[in-house]
């Protein structure tokens, strides 16, 4: 029986999972080899890793078709066969790719060069090439390729890349906007749609940014190459001040239009309230500007969660509180390699969990299926490890926090529609007002004026609006915000970890 999530999707804002290439590793090369995973270590009551790719509809235990894919782990050469890049590859039609073009690898320094504008640095230049026809081949649409804003606060960042202003970071972002513009594939040729990133750390920097790259979404100014819509990055993607300021920019200044820029993306949220609060503008929006309006957003938190060991186990939606999905560390122990209990039972009977909600995968689980090492078992490199896991363990663990994600999504909005709210989205600053009924007078407004107007009118209240990275009142305005904590029991932030970090700490894990 699967769960079709696709076909629960309503009209809400779009999770996107992040896939990890890990992950995606274990689904692709199954494909081309059917022992990849030890038919012995399958699980019994499972059959293959095609039950895992949420995006084959036939076969997966939940069924999703929207996903994102990050460039900055990717195989980049499209003209290579690559089994293990076949999930994002070979994905079946009708499903929804985002490419993310790997900023953050610049920032990082993990993808090497002078990426000032103009430097004519080589491996700069032959990433730049790369990455936009990667994006023209995989993607429906693809975010282009911008340097982060946070990497001027960053020494060993600013380093890396040559970037160590603001001035630069533009420059360098307009520099690579022109270069997508130019060698794009186009839409009518089947290539990607692209989407313009807004950057900046505060108000006066996210405005600065803005008014430099908002040409090149008007299509009276580039009006076969003009990017396609939007993706919210920096102090843009947490402040909902500034999401809502920035928006009403938008349609006043004609670049929210149907059937141009229908697309809006917010990079690494997390938070179900935030998953809430943009679908109440996604609704405000088409209802008001553009009704092919779409908002989604990313995160790779069931990936990097897995990675620390964590697993989700429960999902909290009390009315007036704070809405969460729960996790914390998994069943980890060697006695357990020949415990037959179900997974749900073993957790909830030696109290690991209090509670366990099963997922489409955990509930085929016994126990040892997850902790597989007994011990005196030898892992993979000829050791006895501290771990009872093996590679395949953290897979079975990521499917699992895979749907649990979707499904906290899904059951908050379908909660919140039903008159549920959390505490965060119902305003207690003098007009106890509801958050989507705040939205509803924006959009509403007769006019620019007035909409900035109301928006400003609750400016105490955007206060209290805690944004994905933990960013909450006074702290949006400073110019030298950066990440918090994602979670209550997990110290953990997306721009923070990168995949490959992520898979290093999996791979110390195994070998311990």
């Amino acid at each position: 029986m699967q769960d079709n999530l696709t076909a629960k999707q309503s009209d809400y804002a779009v999770f996107l999972p992040a896939i990890s290439g890990f992950y995606a590793t274990f689904i692709g090369k199954q494909r081309v080899n059917n022992d990849y995973v030890d038919p012995a270590r399958m699980p019994q009551a499972l059959q293959n890793m095609e039950q895992f790719n949420w995006l084959n509809s036939q076969q997966a235990l939940f069924p999703y078709r929207w996903s994102l894919y990050s460039g900055g782990h990717a195989n980049l050469d499209l003209a290579k066969e690559d089994p293990s890049e076949d999930m994002v590859r070979k994905r079946e039609p009708g499903t929804f790719m985002l490419g993310d073009s790997g900023g953050f690898q610049i920032a990082k320094g993990l993808w090497e060069g002078d990426w000032k504008a103009n430097s004519g640095c080589p491996k700069a230049e032959k990433k730049r090439s790369s990455v936009l026809k990667w994006l023209d081949g995989i993607a429906d649409y693809g975010m282009i390729l911008d340097i982060p804003t946070w990497v001027i606060h960053d020494k060993k960042a600013s380093k890396a890349c040559g970037i160590t202003t603001l001035e630069e970071a533009v420059a360098a972002t307009k520099y690579n906007n022109h270069y997508f513009m130019q060698h794009r594939k186009g839409k009518k040729n089947g290539g990607a749609r692209f989407l313009n990133v807004l950057q900046g750390d505060n108000h006066t920097s996210a405005d600065e940014w803005y008014q430099e790259m908002k040409e090149f979404c008007d299509p009276n100014k580039y009006p076969d190459t003009h990017f396609d819509g939007w993706a919210m990055g920096g102090q843009n993607m947490c402040d909902i001040h500034l999401v809502l300021k920035r928006l009403v920019a938008l349609r006043y200044d004609g670049l929210l239009q149907e059937g141009i820029h229908d697309w809006m993306h917010f990079l690494g949220t997390s938070k179900l309230e935030w998953a809430l609060l943009l679908t109440d503008i996604q609704r405000a929006v088409r209802k008001y500007v553009n009704p092919n309006f779409t908002i989604s957003f990313d995160c790779a938190s069931p990936f990097l969660a897995t990675a620390n060991g964590q697993m989700y186990y429960q999902i909290d939606l009390t009315h007036d509180s704070k809405w969460s999905y729960k996790m914390k560390p998994a069943a980890d122990d060697k006695r357990y390699a020949t415990d037959t209990r179900s997974f749900k039972d073993a957790v909830e009977q030696d109290n690991i969990f209090d509670q366990f909600e099963d997922s489409p995968i955990s509930k085929h689980l016994t126990i040892k299926d997850v902790c597989i090492y007994k011990p005196g078992d030898l892992n993979k490199n000829g050791k006895e490890g501290k771990t009872s896991w093996d590679s395949f363990s953290y897979a079975l663990m990521m499917g699992h926090n895979v749907w649990m994600h979707i499904e906290s999504v899904q059951r908050a909005n379908r909660a919140y529609d039903a008159g549920e709210r959390p505490a965060m989205l119902w305003n207690t600053n003098g007009d106890h007002a509801h958050f989507r009924d705040i939205v509803e007078a924006i959009f509403s407004a007769p006019d620019r004026e007035s909409a900035e107007a109301i928006i400003e009118h609750y400016d105490r209240y955007w206060m209290d609006i805690v944004g994905t990275r933990g960013f909450k009142g006074k702290k949006t305005r400073n110019s030298n915000t950066m990440f918090n904590t994602l979670f209550e029991t997990v110290e953990d932030d997306d721009n923070e970890l990168s995949e490959d970090e992520a898979e290093t700490i999996m791979q110390a894990h195994l070998e311990e």
